[in-house]
């Protein structure tokens, strides 16, 4: 039986999206279609949703889920950045969600080396194919180039010391797989790393995995696209894993109502709750905001 990603903050999400029946929705990262599958039944009986997903796994998966909702679900194989295109065959949403959490899947189980648990290609793409791979930027960029994706995305304090480890393997051998790059950058760090917490790669990954999907840009470009195609009164929420992504969120909401878009809906972000913590413990760095279109 196919194990479906557990999507975070699924009650705190339908409550704030405001959601009724006969609404259109757009989920911008529908994954494995947790939340999609959560909105389409809260807008029964007539709603439709537009769900749209990078990585070609994701959207089979989703399709077999969903596949009863029939004609009110229509998937899109496509980059949430180019989310004013994908929408223009969609009726303006009153609801639009991005989820910035990666799947369980491709952690564990894509083979495109996300993981450091297991030795896989190193290549980190969400779509699956194409350019820059994780090493592409491990064995042919500059040192100070890796250090600065390592310090700024990953906020790493020995992000010098892992990119010169890099670069002193990847003259010796090319480096290739998930499990060298988490060898040479545990082999960097101080033994007592973060005192156990968490791996000596954790943060070096999640960096490396940022610079090859451009995410950050990415999401720099989606929020206003999101203001302009959501319908008046309709709301945008965001759920966040990242520091980083965070604050961008935070810093376009706050233009957005400065400029007189709407309002903030949640002066605080909405974090999950003890019990969904202990129940999933993936969620725990989540984040969710929400802005209402005016």
């Amino acid at each position: 039986m196919h194990s479906y990603h557990e999507p975070v903050l699924k009650e705190e999400v339908l409550r704030l999206l405001e959601l009724r029946p006969g609404d259109h929705a757009i989920d911008g990262t529908v994954g494995d279609g947790g939340h999609a599958e959560m909105i389409l039944e809260a807008t029964a009986p007539d709603g439709r949703l537009m769900g749209i997903d990078l990585d070609p796994e994701a959207i089979k998966t989703a399709q077999k889920r969903l596949a009863r909702f029939g004609k009110r679900l229509d998937l899109v194989r496509g980059s949430f950045r180019d989310l004013k295109i994908h929408a223009q065959r969609f009726p303006a949403p009153r609801a639009l969600l991005l989820d910035l959490g990666l799947r369980t899947f491709e952690l564990e189980s894509s083979g495109r080396g996300f993981t450091f648990q297991k030795d896989e290609p190193l290549l980190m793409r969400f779509a699956g194919e194409g350019e820059p791979t994780a090493a592409t930027i491990i064995n042919t960029w500059p040192r100070n180039e890796i250090e600065r994706v390592i310090r700024e995305y990953g906020e790493e304090r020995y992000s010098l010391k892992i990119s010169e480890a890099i670069v002193a393997a990847r003259r010796k051998k090319r480096i290739l797989t998930s499990g060298q790059l988490a060898e040479i950058v545990a082999s960097a760090v101080s033994r007592g790393y973060e005192r156990g917490r968490i791996h000596p790669a954790t943060r070096t990954f999640q960096a490396i995995r940022i610079a090859v999907n451009d995410e950050l840009e990415a999401l720099h470009e989606v929020v206003p696209q999101a203001l302009e195609v959501l319908a008046p009164g309709g709301r945008l929420a965001i759920i966040s894993f990242h520091s980083l992504e965070d604050r961008i969120v935070k810093r376009a909401f706050r233009q957005a109502q400065d400029n007189g878009r709407g309002i903030i809906i949640t002066k605080k972000p909405v974090v999950p709750s003890e019990t969904e913590v202990n129940k999933n413990p993936k969620s725990r760095s989540a984040k969710l905001r929400v802005f209402q279109k005016k």
